[in-house]
């Protein structure tokens, strides 16, 4: 499962599962400015590409309980 960090590793501004972020390979997480001014779109620790992490709106629990109401 794709691990939501909460905060940029740049600036340290929030990054709350259901906001806009941008990740790489590795998971390094970083908020859309610093993607663009800062790190234009590579990751600093890897270079690899930052792309837009999905957005989760619903919580671990809610979709595991209509797995498990599914799999009944």
């Amino acid at each position: 499962m794709l691990k939501m960090k909460k905060q940029c590793e740049t600036c340290n501004a929030e990054t709350p599962a259901d906001s806009e972020a941008f990740i790489c390979s590795f998971e390094c997480t970083f908020c859309p400015a610093c993607t663009r001014d800062t790190h234009q779109q590579v990751c600093p620790n890897c270079q690899g590409e930052l792309i837009r992490r999905p957005r989760r709106l619903r919580s671990v629990a809610s979709v595991a309980q209509v797995q498990v109401r599914k799999k009944v």
